[in-house]
């Protein structure tokens, strides 16, 4: 009798865990980059769902944004991790990591062009309810899912996680159409406490709908458990992985999501 329920247990995990499926999307973007994304959806979910965009730190589209993907899909969105490098590219070079950064920030028209092509690409799948789309971001795409909110993007929402918060191209009053999270690391030596005022006193001047999470002790990369082992490369920034930090900003989320989507 055990082993009879111990296999139907296994089966029952077995599958909850194929309740998600992924695939790998090639896609292009209006300045002709070639981008590779990955899409993540729960096929036990009938019918269109709300959609959420993942975008990178600056290391590029590697496994830790995949995982991010996988996991709101298990919550039953449809989710697409995007590419903002261009084939896919990541590192875990500090040196290489800032290259690709730099490289992608150097055109803000070409960036746009990349997320947009990503937003576009979410929302032809079938599996995708088109009006109801959010963004969230680590780090450097973090940065890149608030500029998509300055600029007007057609989002409900926006989530940072560790986010860069300064920008080239400030928001223009009744601009901002999405309703903004932002956790933020209050240990975070490369956000700068000027940075955090500047953002703060941008988001109130053009009255954004937004909120700001400051966690105690946190340091910039909290989210990611690769973080600790990723500070030990030559030049790493200062980063480190903060397990309550992590799953608070996931909570964080999910409840800023049921309230913007509202389901």
């Amino acid at each position: 009798m055990r082993i009879c329920i111990a296999l139907a247990m296994m089966a029952l995990a077995s599958l909850a865990q194929a309740a998600v499926k992924t695939e790998t999307l090639h896609y292009q973007s209006a300045d002709g980059s070639k981008l590779v994304g990955y899409y993540a959806y729960d096929d036990t979910i009938k019918g269109p769902r709300p959609g959420v965009l993942v975008v990178h730190e600056w290391w590029g589209l590697n496994e830790y944004a995949k995982g991010r993907a996988k996991a709101l899909a298990a919550l039953g969105y449809s989710a697409l991790a995007v590419d903002m490098y261009g084939d896919g590219k990541h590192t875990e070079h500090p040196a290489d990591a800032m290259s690709f950064m730099m490289a992608a920030m150097k055109n803000s028209d070409a960036a746009a062009q990349r997320f947009d092509a990503g937003l576009a690409l979410l929302k032809k799948q079938p599996q995708t309810n088109p009006d109801k789309i959010a963004a969230i971001g680590y780090c450097f795409g973090g940065g890149v899912v608030l500029d998509a909110a300055r600029r007007g993007e057609p989002l409900v929402g926006v989530v940072t996680f560790h986010g860069m918060l300064a920008t080239k191209t400030p928001a223009q009053p009744g601009a901002i159409k999405a309703k903004i999270l932002v956790e933020h690391g209050n240990a975070d030596t490369l956000i700068t406490p000027d940075s955090v005022v500047a953002f703060k006193a941008e988001m109130d001047k053009v009255k954004a709908d937004y909120e700001f999470v400051g966690i105690d002790g946190a340091k910039h990369g909290f989210s990611n458990p690769d973080a600790d082992r990723l500070a030990k490369v030559k030049g790493a920034p200062d980063i480190a992985y903060d397990k309550k930090a992590d799953e608070s900003s996931w909570s964080d989320m999910q409840a800023f999501f049921k309230k913007v989507f509202g389901v």
